[in-house]
């Protein structure tokens, strides 16, 4: 029997509640991807046993049949708990909706049960050291042997590859092609002879990004989604995919961030300075354009407009996440530069220091500005010696 959205609410924030204050108490706010790793997979499988991992799935496929409101609704209240940042979302939000969009019957049955338990944790095989923003660029090869393909060559920025147990690769596997042509997407297991992992030091003391270097490494021939040489599309079609419900749970996790912000302000004396007062009153207005422009594109999917109004979304966020960075270490003064043990550094100051990447990784403000000339204002497109 169907349930009522304030039922699903209920349900949603009393199931948190008891997990969080009890045995997943210590995960309580726990915002990295690099801590505490044994646990984190043990929670995502809690979630999972509770159908909560990724409701807005098919049930046939592990999830709730959610709508986009139960969805909204969940995404608030996970926030609100101050539930752990999520380590199985790349599984949750890209890979696993693209298998269901794209993939074989075979492929399903294969890779969604284990997302969906909370089982199989995923990375991103996208970035490369001459392919970052302009994906099209990649040099990682892929030939196939019989029912295998080999791969060779080097991801770099990949997300959770050091604990990952999957990840989806886009790889060039037509000899001799350029740009988007000739490129395939594959799944690929983590743990295998020809897979090196070497994480990367972040400025903030973590390591959750990692190089992953392929040295003869295998993919099943079944594993690979679409037809050879559709990479592309199905690389564009999972992009797609992080515009969902994923994006309010970000803006779940900015509004933590304003809090915290607003709260250093009020203990230090800083609330008192006008400038800063009107700093934060513009960073809340801006998150709030945000979240109406979200909903707005999650009720009105589909929507020409709408679809060209999405262009401008990473390139607002990114910018505007980098001057809360700013802000708030303007109002922390010199106690933001002290580090934590071993250089590791958390809250505001995780903040600060993880918001100069957001105008760089999934798109760099340059390229954001560039699909929004080509695609959303339809200005010629820029040329490229590769098409």
């Amino acid at each position: 029997m169907a349930v009522s959205l304030a039922e699903f609410r209920d349900e949603t924030r009393t199931w948190l509640e008891e997990r969080l204050n009890g045995p997943f108490k210590a995960l309580r706010g726990l915002n990295n991807h690099v801590d505490m790793i044994e646990e984190r997979r043990a929670w995502e499988q809690e979630l999972g046993q509770a159908r909560l991992s990724c409701i807005g799935w098919p049930s046939e496929h592990g999830g709730r049949d959610a709508s986009i409101a139960e969805q909204v609704v969940f995404a608030e209240e996970y926030a609100r708990a101050h539930a752990p940042s999520r380590i199985g979302h790349i599984g949750i939000e890209l890979a696993g909706p693209t298998i269901i969009a794209y993939g074989t019957e075979e492929q399903k049955a294969r890779h969604l049960p284990g997302i969906a338990r909370g089982e199989a944790i995923w990375c991103q095989g996208y970035s490369e050291p001459n392919a970052g923003s302009d994906l099209a660029n990649v040099r990682t090869r892929a030939r196939l042997d019989g029912d295998t393909w080999i791969v060779d060559g080097q991801k770099i920025w990949t997300s959770m590859g050091s604990i990952a147990d999957w990840i989806f690769v886009v790889a060039r596997s037509e000899e001799g092609s350029k740009g988007p042509k000739g490129l395939s997407f594959l799944l690929m297991p983590m743990d295998q002879p020809g897979i090196t992992v070497r994480p990367i030091r972040q400025m903030t003391g973590e390591s959750e990004f990692a190089e992953v270097f392929f040295d003869g490494a295998v993919a099943q021939a079944a594993d690979l989604v679409g037809r050879p040489g559709d990479g592309w599309a199905v690389a564009m079609g999972l992009l797609g995919f992080e515009r969902g419900v994923s994006t309010l749970v970000q803006q779940m996790h900015f509004q933590t961030e304003m809090n915290q912000l607003i709260a250093a302000a009020k203990a230090n004396g800083r609330a008192q300075d006008p400038l800063i007062r009107q700093r934060i009153a513009d960073a809340w207005t801006g998150l709030s354009i945000m979240r109406f422009n979200a909903l707005r594109m999650l009720n009105d999917a589909g929507s020409p407009e709408l679809d060209e109004a999405a262009l401008t979304s990473k390139l607002y966020w990114s910018r505007w996440h980098r001057d809360l960075g700013d802000l708030a270490m303007d109002v922390l003064g010199v106690a933001g530069e002290i580090g934590g043990e071993d250089y590791r550094y958390d809250g505001l100051v995780h903040a600060h220091l993880m918001s100069r990447s957001d105008t760089i990784y999934a798109g760099s403000s340059q390229i954001q500005r560039n699909i929004i000339a080509e695609r959303g204002l339809g200005l010629p497109r820029e040329p490229r010696g590769d098409l």
